[in-house]
């Protein structure tokens, strides 16, 4: 169980924003849903807090960017906007 472990927690390292909720969004679906075994469900929390750990460091990271770039002068901000950020037109 431990490699199993192991594997997933590999695994959700490299996954995106969207598929980490997407598959945090089935494992809450599954765990609301019962039926399923102690051990099984156990699993099931564990692979979910992996998961919203993923989603929580995509949303800070993005929280990062956005923080970044709004402390940016205005102006520099308004010349990206108008195309001044990496584009030679010619």
């Amino acid at each position: 169980m431990t490699d199993d472990g192991t594997t997933a927690a590999a695994a959700t390292g490299t996954l995106g924003y969207e598929q980490a909720r997407d598959e945090l969004i089935e494992v809450v679906r599954r765990l609301e849903a019962g039926g399923t075994t102690l051990e099984e469900s156990l699993a099931l929390w564990e692979r979910g807090e992996e998961l919203a750990r993923v989603c929580r460091r995509w949303l800070e990271g993005a929280r990062a960017r956005l923080d970044a770039a709004l402390a940016r002068p205005v102006e520099e901000r308004a010349d990206e906007a108008e195309g001044g950020a990496g584009g030679e037109s010619g």
